[in-house]
């Protein structure tokens, strides 16, 4: 009979009764037992932690910053309970520590009285970290426990982001008021450049300005000494007038009081007398011509009744018979001759120097007529006048004083300026030293106001000022600098898909192990009837693949039916899974052939190694060595690489690589079963009599 025949015939056989019927109904839905509920069971735990029970304590007092009210322990709450993360309970924090105890609350987030006013130092000068205290229990669940840290840590860094964000945009703010502060004093910088250039003009000008100072400073305490010497002649000369004007005023005084009553009683005459002068010139201007014309002749006979006389008093007094009364009157008449003479001679000089010009002389004896009337008319007030002047000369004595007591001051005075003068040059020589200082002195100043004003116009174009959009978008980029961009080329859609290649595999093994429980691995009509060993081989593996490939149809349409898995090649997944199935059968039927009773113990601690180092979980480099050793040698690690891609997507290599590792486990799986029927075909004392039966 050929290898199909007597594998529908082992088949054929579960169909005899109710419980073979059974038996083989609980082969087909073993596998549902590790593939279907494992998967179904963690299918997607991470979806349903809003029904873990954690305990949420709000301590937090709040805090104050820039004037607003912070309540980031409230915040953080509400986000927390409109969250799906946890099914969380606002309790006390004795009650969370109590119940993270009993097992009550798997885990407890605590935000203690001072988080808020920690987060707001951040504004001032001793900035502190807010800090989340959560407590956690492994004794309650360690899996729970490993869950809340990464969701902690997302809490927290959502938190830190806030509270980042808020400080940051206080420093963009007061980069944009350190930009207009820098603005505003390059601003002022330039005022001051110009100013300092119209300062620096002035310096120059100023000194400029002293040395002219200086030399009419020199020129001035010259002056004053000049004048310092001639005030003292001045108050010498003022002191001699007024030593004069005071013995004039005595004079007058005492003239004024003899003078006064004789004016006052001779006033009539003093009248009487000018007019008689007045009329006596006007006499002398009418007989003027006839002087001129006897004025020689009378010269002349007046010099000759000289002569005569003189003669006589010669001849006579000369005679000492005369006597002495005689001669003294005879000498009279000489004298009063020669007086005669003499005043004819002047008479006649005073005609002749005239040079015949009357008008001149006749002008003259007018002013005098005039003067003399005038006297006339005025001489009854001659005492009054007399009285005006004595009152002028006292006053003008008066006034001399005065004079000579302010030259004296103005003496003092100058010899006071002469002292500030020179003080004054010299002080001017300094403040010239000093201009000239200051002017170079300015023109650095001016040169370094210049580089002031360049580099604050530098800075301030190097300093940042943002507008709100700029600043917001800025602070969200530094609150957050490094954002994890997370592109999975073929990412599993929960938790079960990401496990499904390691739980399918497992499942079929589990059910060729079963399997072969049931089914004899080598057919015993065929090993009796001598059929040859491949023969034999063949018609002990085709049953149980035959029952693979309905145990995979019947697994992996519960699993995207009714669980819900989705494969991205679904037909190639289900395709390999046949092969799949096809290579664990033949490696069970060998071990079970080839070491009987013992291969079953041998089957399920193949099982147990290739669960173990398959890398299904945890990626095979985290497992000890011994692991690692194991991995490159055992089927079921080819299997669970290549299902991650059937199921998730990604390259074939590993598939197909894959499916050459489970033909070639295949085919030596066969060719040792078939050199096992071979063995068996022989019969010996051990197969009579079997060390151990199962």
């Amino acid at each position: 009979m050929r290898s199909p025949g007597l594998a529908a015939l082992e088949l054929r056989r579960f169909g005899r009764g109710k419980l073979p019927r059974a038996a083989l109904v609980a082969l087909l839905v073993l596998p549902l037992l590790y593939g279907a509920l494992y998967l179904w069971s963690f299918w997607d735990p991470y979806g349903r932690l809003d029904r873990i029970p954690v305990a949420l304590v709000n301590d937090d007092k709040g805090a104050t910053a820039d004037g607003k009210k912070l309540t980031a322990g409230d915040d953080l709450t509400k986000g927390l309970r409109e969250s799906d993360t946890f099914d969380w309970h606002e309790v006390g924090a004795a009650e969370a520590r109590k119940g993270v105890e009993d097992g009550t609350y798997y885990l407890s987030l605590t935000m203690p009285d001072d988080f808020s006013r920690r987060i707001a130092s951040s504004a001032g000068d001793s900035p502190e970290t807010g800090a989340l205290q959560v407590r956690t229990n492994d004794s309650n669940n360690y899996i729970v426990g490993q869950i809340s840290r990464t969701v902690f840590a997302e809490v927290r860094q959502a938190a830190s982001t806030k509270a980042s964000r808020s400080f940051l945009d206080r420093i963009f703010i007061s980069f944009s008021d350190i930009h207009g502060a820098t603005v505003k004093a390059a601003n002022g910088a330039d005022d001051l450049e110009g100013g300092i250039g119209k300062a620096e003009k002035g310096s120059q000008d100023l000194a400029t300005g002293l040395q002219q100072a200086e030399a009419g400073s020199g020129r001035l305490s010259d002056g004053l000494t000049k004048l310092d010497t001639g005030s003292g002649e001045l108050a010498d000369g003022a002191r001699q007038v007024a030593d004069g004007t005071q013995r004039l005023a005595a004079t007058v005084n005492g003239i004024a009081d003899k003078a006064g009553p004789f004016l006052d009683e001779n006033a009539k005459t003093i009248g009487d007398t000018a007019r008689l002068v007045a009329d006596s010139a006007g006499a002398v201007r009418h007989n003027l011509g006839t002087l001129v014309r006897t004025a020689p002749a009378a010269a002349e006979g007046a010099h000759r009744a000289a002569t005569a006389l003189n003669s006589v008093y010669k001849a006579r007094c000369t005679d000492p018979v005369l006597p002495d009364p005689a001669c003294a009157d005879l000498k009279k008449a000489q004298q009063a001759a020669d007086d005669v003479a003499r005043v004819a001679d002047d008479v006649n000089a005073l005609v002749a120097d005239q040079n015949g010009d009357l008008k001149k002389l006749d002008g003259r004896l007018a002013t005098l007529q005039q003067q003399a009337r005038t006297l006339a008319a005025r001489s009854p007030h001659l005492s009054e006048d007399l009285d005006d002047a004595v009152a002028k000369i006292n006053k003008l004595n008066q006034g001399a004083a005065q004079v000579a007591a302010g030259a004296g001051k103005l003496h003092s005075g100058l010899g006071t300026a002469r002292t500030g003068a020179q003080d004054l040059d010299e002080g001017v020589g300094r403040l010239k030293t000093g201009a000239d200082t200051l002017s170079g002195g300015m023109y650095k100043l001016a040169d370094g106001s210049g580089k002031l004003s360049d580099g604050l116009h530098d800075g301030a174009s190097q300093i940042p000022d943002y507008d709100k959009k700029d600043r917001d978008r800025r602070t969200d980029v530094m609150a957050d600098p490094v954002k994890l961009v997370s592109k999975d080329l073929h990412k599993a859609p929960n938790y079960g898909t990401g496990f499904a290649p390691y739980f399918i595999p497992l499942s079929l093994w589990v059910g060729a192990m079963v399997a072969y429980m049931l089914i004899a691995p080598m057919n015993r009509r065929a090993l009796a009837a001598g059929a040859a060993a491949w023969r034999v081989a063949l018609a002990g593996w085709l049953p149980v693949v035959a029952i693979g490939v309905l145990q995979v149809v019947a697994l992996m349409s519960v699993l995207h039916w009714a669980i819900g898995l989705q494969m991205v090649r679904a037909a190639g997944t289900v395709g390999f899974l046949f092969l799949v199935t096809a290579c664990f059968a033949a490696i069970v039927q060998w071990l079970n052939a080839r070491f009987g009773a013992a291969g079953r113990i041998l089957v399920l601690a193949l099982l147990m190694l290739q669960l173990t180092s398959a890398g299904g979980t945890y990626p095979v480099q985290t497992s000890p060595g011994f692991f690692n050793a194991l991995h490159p040698f055992l089927p079921m690690s080819y299997v669970v690489e290549a299902l991650r891609r059937l199921i998730t997507g990604g390259g074939l290599t590993p598939v197909w690589h894959a499916c050459v590792v489970l033909l070639a486990f295949t085919a030596g799986a066969l060719a040792l079963t078939a050199l096992s029927a071979r063995r068996r075909q022989v019969w010996t004392l051990d197969r009579l009599h079997p060390e151990l039966t199962l």
